[in-house]
């Protein structure tokens, strides 16, 4: 199926929060994975006002922005995942978040904040979260280009990522795809810690046959480990062109991931607004995995889309 036949046979879907275009009820949705920020109170280093993306990225994303995006298709809860702030804000990012969570009034109910494990403070930083209502975790972004190779085997990382456990919070793996052994091997170095491996590994919508086959092994053997589940998020936005995909291009990463982890460790993530780099809007990129997933078990579904979520994060 190319794109447009999907985008038309799931148009109803894609707008109404009552049925699928089967005509089935529309399973509720916890995003996992909601970004949020305005550019007037928060520094992104990344987001580069010169470079091509900007025209997407360089804009303020706020709850209001979020409830327009996911209007219709019965998102009923989102976790916060931090923005990768510059250091000297991560406090800042943690106590706005905080105080949405609190203010009851939007569907962000949780969040995963912005640390770096092997830093000096990261302690004491860590601690305040112990037992936290709405701070389930902590990501560090992993994936960018001045990350040393095998920096998460760094004996000081892991001691950090070995106090969330003690804490009682998890790490979101936000990683290169050659690196994936290297987490594998993190999260054997910490047993007593839970981890979330963001946006299917990374896999990449351009890989060559020969590094989707990498991929495809490295999955299958870093889902062995069982403190550690699987977001089904993010990776549309390899795309080689906006919109440019189709379901065939989708759904090998998707239903490797998921097989991989199987039904009861995987969850869903909306990654918006970097979503919209591959996607041209974050409904597409939802109705596709709907799509995608709509042969499984409706058990399993619900699971992905919803269930998995509220326990793994005690929503």
């Amino acid at each position: 199926m190319n794109r447009r036949d999907f985008l038309a046979a799931t148009a109803v879907a894609a707008t109404s929060s009552l049925a699928t275009s089967e005509d089935k009820p529309m399973i509720p949705v916890v995003d996992t994975h909601q970004h949020l920020w305005n550019l007037d109170e928060l520094k992104l280093a990344w987001v580069d006002p010169k470079a091509p993306e900007a025209k997407i990225l360089a804009h303020n994303f706020t709850p209001k922005e979020y409830a327009e995006a996911t209007k219709g298709l019965n998102v009923v809860k989102a976790v916060y995942m931090e923005v990768d702030v510059v250091p000297e804000q991560q406090q800042k990012e943690a106590d706005y978040v905080i105080e949405l969570c609190k203010g009851g009034k939007t569907p962000t109910c949780a969040a995963v904040v912005s640390g770096r494990p092997n830093t000096d403070g990261f302690e004491k930083y860590a601690k305040q979260f112990k037992g936290h209502k709405y701070v389930k975790g902590i990501r560090q972004v992993l994936h960018v280009k001045d990350t040393p190779a095998g920096y998460c085997l760094d004996d000081k990382f892991v001691k950090g990522i070995q106090l969330l456990g003690e804490l009682g919070l998890s790490f979101d793996m936000c990683v290169r795809p050659a690196e994936l052994p290297d987490f594998a091997k993190l999260a054997d170095k910490c047993p007593g810690t839970r981890f979330i491996l963001d946006h299917c590994g990374n896999g990449d919508l351009k890989h060559t046959p020969a590094q989707r086959d990498q991929w495809k092994k490295d999955m299958t053997e870093i889902a062995k480990r069982k403190n550690l589940v699987g977001k089904v998020s993010g990776f549309i936005a390899s795309a080689k062109e906006r919109g440019k995909w189709t379901l065939d291009d989708l759904a090998p990463i998707v239903n490797h991931t998921l097989d991989s982890f199987g039904p009861d460790r995987v969850m869903f993530g909306g990654d918006w607004p970097v979503v919209l780099l591959g996607a041209e809007k974050y409904g597409d990129w939802l109705t596709a995995l709907r799509t995608i997933v709509r042969d499984r078990k409706d058990e399993d579904q619900k699971k992905l889309f919803h269930d998995n979520a509220v326990k793994f994060y005690g929503l």
